[in-house]
């Protein structure tokens, strides 16, 4: 169950020839496959292309029409390895992932493709998650791309030139014979607009044609000597014809060229942000017109020799627009301008900073150094933060601690002939403390981690190798478990070199998702083959959950396209794991700890395996919340549990926050005037897993905790048993009330 469906939206996939569409960037990108006559896709969800994943699974019976082939791929190596389809035969295919991480994941099957070259257009479209938004490491495609001789497209972000960018993208691969990728900025993916749609169509050449009759051609095979050749056939043949391709078809493109002696050069994808500073700087209007010279490479790779001429010539000074290091297009742009003789003075990373996202505040920032340097704009002083003396009313006090109304008011009149110089206030982030991304409200995986945290009390702290996925938030505060991440699925495998007889055994995390891409094999499997004594905990809440919550293997929800219900344990002891327990209920934090101890102290020697099963609360509550919306919309009686804290008996030690963590956890003043420590307090956000109880004082349900039932449309039965509670409270209330009256306590 993916975290958001498009079954309305995926209709907009048939509108024909002239009609407007109108929508989602990911939503255009589904729209131009199918208008560039695509034969098949596959691809790995994750951010910020999961979604895309999300629409080709609720699109499939327009996909079925026009006889394309959708897979959901094990891995992004899976989904590349599907563009060899593409190498013999003139059938279209385009997969898709995030990258970098997906990249590299791919990157075997990426480099054999590119080498040995494709008859049929290869279309990898890459999630680009790089910048502020982004959940990994901060690297860009762009080597990955200059490595393999892979022609790399960064359009501009807005639904026409995406559309066109994906069908352009086929044309060059298919015309150079070359894999082209096409990356996809956070925001781009998530833009909304228009354009004007063209007829869906079906591939000319089959994927039945295909099967029917097989072809083969040794010489795109990438073996020895045919191998040795293809790094000659991409420097003579393919480059030469890219190059031609992005010529005569106009990709890049050029904004007001000769207006000015100096100019701008830029990737595509950040044209929006360079446009939002010029109009802030008066550089620009709204509607995207430029006083100053633009060059907007849609096509990052390669760079347009002859181009790069023609918009450099006569001009002072060019200013170069790369995120990220190292700075490839400025030092290639370099050596062409000197190469041709241009004089152009050439800026980059010597005005803008060195690595990092460029948004709208930095690309002002360097825009102005940059225009103040050439004439364009003046020199702006450095303005000084002035605050303002006030006027203070006859008899008021400076030193009031409690100023009147009358005070405030006069304070709020600044006397501009007093006003002095003062210090910049400090930053924000000098001010306010960063929130730790954590675990949602009720997360099936919160518990695994209390009970690993409660356990170092026993056992002392072990090293623990963490995992790509929602559980990686245990590296954070409040457990701050966990040494190093190394790639998804290599939880275990992270732990292989420590793999020796001690008093401890290594820990190792991975999720269900990471487990079926490549975890079983890496770390399970390697494990047996190496007779390693670590124990492995494996989290299955049964959805690939940090990618948005798509189905997978060992899913319990019954999938009509997939195959689902396929055990974990099953798999594990299939590679020849003997020592393996599931948990069932995670939730359940006594058993919890109890498995726990036992894989972390047994005799037993080889390798451990412990999975920790419980559904993902977010997919949960996507389930039943809209079940719940309708029961109580037609009057059936609906049952919601909650916890709660009595503040009278909280003794305001907070260690259901510091063991827990949960999101619906808070504090509030204690109602106790002999009492400073702030109390507990459960939010409405609470989905009453029970967790927070559970963990006070060291998993013993702390007194101070209750478990309310809310009852939405109670029927009589309820109200006559809720008479007889208040009836029965209030009359104990009045007696307490009489006691202390009589006794004077």
């Amino acid at each position: 169950m993916a975290e958001r469906s498009f079954v309305e939206e995926v209709k907009k996939l048939r509108l024909g020839a002239g009609e407007v569409f109108s929508g989602e960037g990911i939503l255009a990108v589904t729209k131009a496959l199918l208008e560039s006559g695509v034969a098949y896709v596959a691809g790995y969800q994750g951010a910020p292309i999961s979604h895309l994943m999300d629409v080709l699974a609720d699109a499939q019976d327009i996909l079925n029409d026009h006889g394309i082939r959708f897979e959901n791929s094990a891995s992004e190596a899976t989904a590349a390895a599907s563009l060899a389809a593409s190498v013999n035969y003139p059938l279209r295919g385009a997969v898709t992932f995030k990258a970098t991480v997906g990249t590299n994941v791919a990157s075997d099957a990426l480099a054999n493709l590119a080498s040995g070259g494709v008859t049929g257009g290869a279309l990898i479209i890459v999630g680009e998650d790089y910048g502020e938004g982004s959940s990994i490491m901060q690297e860009r495609s762009h080597a990955f791309a200059m490595k393999s001789q892979i022609w790399l497209l960064d359009p501009r972000p807005n639904l026409p030139c995406i559309v066109q960018a994906v069908k352009d993208g086929f044309d060059l691969s298919e015309a150079s014979n070359t894999p082209v990728m096409l990356q996809l900025r956070i925001r781009a993916c998530h833009v909304h607009g228009q354009f004007v749609a063209s007829d869906n169509r079906r591939s000319t050449f089959t994927i039945k044609e295909a099967l029917e009759n097989p072809a083969r051609d040794v010489n795109r095979i990438v073996l020895p000597p045919a191998s040795f050749l293809h790094e000659r056939e991409k420097i003579h043949e393919r480059w030469p014809a890219a190059v031609k391709f992005i010529e005569s078809r106009e990709l890049n493109e050029f904004f007001a060229a000769d207006t000015r002696d100096i100019g701008i050069a830029v990737q595509g994808g950040s044209y929006n942000t360079v446009l939002r500073a010029l109009e802030r700087l008066g550089l620009a209007d709204v509607y995207g017109e430029s006083q100053i010279p633009l060059y907007v490479m849609n096509v990052a790779y390669p760079l347009i020799d002859s181009e790069w001429e023609r918009f450099c010539a006569g001009k002072r000074a060019v200013l170069v627009i790369e995120e990220g290091q190292p700075n490839f297009v400025e030092q290639n742009a370099g050596a062409i301008l000197r190469q041709r003789g241009v004089t152009a003075a050439l800026h980059g990373k010597d005005i803008l900073p060195l690595a990092g996202e460029y948004n709208a505040a930095t690309m002002m920032k360097g825009l102005r150094a940059f225009f103040e340097k050439y004439g364009v704009l003046e020199p702006q002083p450095v303005p000084r933060k002035v605050i303002p003396v006030v006027a203070v009313p006859a008899g008021v006090p400076a030193t009031s601690d409690a100023p009147s109304a009358q005070s405030v008011a006069a304070a709020a009149r600044p006397v501009a002939a007093e006003a002095v110089a003062a210090e910049a206030l400090p930053a924000l982030d000098d001010n306010v403390h960063a929130r730790p991304p954590g675990f949602c409200t009720g997360c099936p995986e919160r518990p695994i981690f209390t009970a690993m945290k409660l356990l170092e009390r026993e056992l002392g702290p072990h090293h623990v190798s963490a995992d790509i996925g929602c559980h990686l938030f245990s590296i954070l505060p409040p457990f701050n478990l966990g040494a190093t991440t190394m790639g998804y699925g290599l939880g275990s495998a992270s732990a292989a070199a420590l793999n020796a007889p001690a008093g401890k055994r290594a820990i190792s995390v991975m999720g269900d998702g990471g487990f079926w891409h490549n975890g079983l094999t890496s770390g399970i499997a390697n494990a047996v083959f190496n007779k390693s004594d670590n124990l492995t905990v494996v989290v299955d809440n049964s959805y690939t959950s940090a990618t948005g919550g798509q189905d997978i293997l060992s899913s319990t929800a019954l999938n009509p396209t997939r195959s689902t219900g396929h055990e974990i344990e099953q798999a594990v002891r299939g590679v020849g794991v003997k020592w393996v327990k599931t948990v069932r209920r995670t939730y359940d934090l006594k058993t919890m700890m109890a498995t726990l101890r036992e894989a972390l102290t047994t005799a037993a020697k080889g390798p451990k395996v412990l999975i920790a099963q419980s559904e993902c609360m977010l997919n949960k509550q996507r389930r039943e919340k809209p079940k719940q919306r309708k029961a109580i919309a037609s009057g059936e009686r609906v049952v919601r549990e909650r916890f709660g804290v009595d503040a009278d008996t909280c003794t305001g030690d907070h260690s259901c926050i510091r063991l827990s963590g949960c999101p619906s956890l808070s504090i509030k003043p204690n109602p106790d005037p002999l009492r400073t420590d702030p109390v507990a307090s459960v939010l409405d956000s609470c989905v009453g897993c029970g967790l927070c109880g559970e963990v006070s004082h060291a998993a013993v349900l702390c007194p101070s905790f209750y478990r309310a039932q809310i009852v939405t449309n109670p029927t009589r039965v309820d109200k006559l048993r809720q008479r007889a509670r208040d009836m029965v409270i209030g009359w104990l209330q009045r007696r307490a009330a009489q006691r202390r009256a009589r006794y004077g306590f």
